[in-house]
């Protein structure tokens, strides 16, 4: 498959690609629609923002606009499963304008929200139902939702699901699966139980892996400062300073840690928003159109909803903390350099999160380079981009002398420079009278 052209859709599924302008279809979009829509079931691993979506969506489109049958109450012919909220929307606005023309319902299912409309939809019928798995668990045992009749069903995200404790669910919903459907699962990832979970769901599957378990995004320019804990809040406001920050998504490990930042942020004039799970639906939708309108600059995010934020222009990634798994850190910078566009990613990371910063490392397979200044002693032998600091500086601090340079050719400097020291004087601080100790045998201080 080379273009969508070749692809033999029914004429309203057709129109409706063409006005989108979508003529070369994406690596998994052309190894995996064709095994599709011949009714073959799908194992694909590939990375978000790869178009995934469409893989799936226009397969299910072209097989229930085809048959033309009326939508039955509570009894959806194709179900949908997404690990968020935002991603089950953005999901559903995609069914929504691949199948303007096909007459086809969907309804959309999550948490966060009073599940009465959703109820009066589903008791009016849909087509497609697409759904977090806990507020489908929850409908399921009112008796609202029948998954007896479902012809196709797509697991999208699988090992986000699995991050985020959804395996045991995922069990009681492909339970109340039909034996006789076509199954779609996707995932960015294939650990063990990803692939364990996909042997029992699936048969004889079409697998496809566009994804090498060790590459990153080649377009994103990733580079790591080494931080003190105190300081990462100076050095954030330091970086969204610059000029060309035009939009950026800060990952923070835990809500209350998002808010912190950005109420902090906001304090010092830098229009920011918060993302997480205890945000309520229509506080996380409104930070995210925000966002999109550029009505904020900074989105401050937790992993739980990184997978849902697809908004072109990002131009920055900073993570304020490293994350746990390393898979979450492609995740992560993933949010920048989509549609063809550049972008960087930028982490801090203190001495307590050096296994962290390893990990990743690891697994995709090269080194993350610094940025200027000097590497804790627990990490001396990473090869950094500066090597004439000072190495009496404080550790940890804003970086001193020349950054490394995480701004590519014919890009705006500014936000390298950013990180460049500022004129201001020193304060000079007393020294409590009493024998002086020489620095050398000092013992270094830790940082966490």
């Amino acid at each position: 498959m080379k273009s969508f052209e070749e692809l033999e859709l029914i004429p309203g599924l057709r129109r409706a690609v063409a006005e989108e302008k979508y003529e070369i279809p994406t690596p998994i979009q052309a190894q995996t629609i064709p095994a599709a829509l011949e009714g073959r079931d799908i194992l694909g691993c590939a990375q978000t923002g790869t178009g995934k979506t469409a893989a799936f969506a226009l397969p299910i489109l072209d097989l229930l606009g085809g048959d033309k049958q009326k939508a039955v109450p509570n009894q959806p012919q194709a179900l949908v499963l997404a690990p968020t909220r935002e991603l089950a929307i953005q999901i559903g606005a995609s069914f929504e304008t691949y199948g303007k023309y096909l007459g086809l319902r969907h309804v959309l299912v999550y948490g966060g929200v009073k599940q009465g409309n959703q109820v009066r939809a589903l008791n009016r019928g849909a087509h497609v139902l697409v759904a977090t798995p806990g507020r489908l668990l929850d409908l399921m045992n009112q008796g609202y939702i029948d998954l007896s009749h479902l012809e196709v069903f797509v697991l999208d995200e699988a090992d986000r699901m699995m991050d985020m404790g959804f395996l045991p669910d995922l069990k009681r919903i492909i339970q109340k699966l039909p034996s006789d459907r076509q199954s779609l699962f996707f995932s960015a990832t294939l650990p063990p139980k990803i692939v364990e979970l996909a042997q029992r769901l699936l048969t004889n599957p079409v697998s496809v892996n566009v994804t090498p378990k060790s590459s990153s995004v080649k377009r994103i320019e990733q580079r790591v400062l080494y931080v003190d804990r105190n300081t990462k809040q100076s050095m954030l406001r330091q970086i969204l300073s610059a000029d060309d920050v035009e939009r950026a998504i800060v990952f923070t490990k835990t809500k209350r840690g998002a808010n912190v930042v950005v109420t902090k942020l906001v304090k010092s004039g830098i229009n920011a928003a918060a993302i997480h799970g205890n945000k309520s639906q229509n506080a996380r939708q409104r930070a995210l159109e925000d966002f999109r309108e550029k009505k904020i600059q900074v989105l401050v995010a937790t992993d739980v909803a990184a997978r849902g934020i697809d908004i072109d222009g990002v131009t920055h990634v900073i993570n304020y903390d490293l994350p746990i798994e390393p898979e979450a850190y492609v995740h992560r910078i993933g949010r920048t350099g989509r549609a063809g566009a550049e972008g960087i990613a930028l982490s801090f990371c203190t001495t307590a999160e050096l296994g962290d910063l390893r990990a990743i490392e690891k697994l995709i397979g090269h080194k993350i380079p610094v940025v200027g200044g000097q590497a804790p002693p627990e990490v001396q032998p990473h090869e950094t981009e500066t090597t004439s600091e000072p190495r009496s500086r404080q550790r940890g601090g804003p970086p001193r002398g020349r950054s490394g340079g995480f701004a590519s050719a014919g890009r705006s400097r500014s936000s390298q420079e950013a990180l460049l020291p500022t004129n201001k004087p020193k304060r000079r601080r007393s020294r409590p009278k009493g024998p002086k100790v020489p620095r050398a045998n000092q013992p270094a201080k830790q940082t966490s």
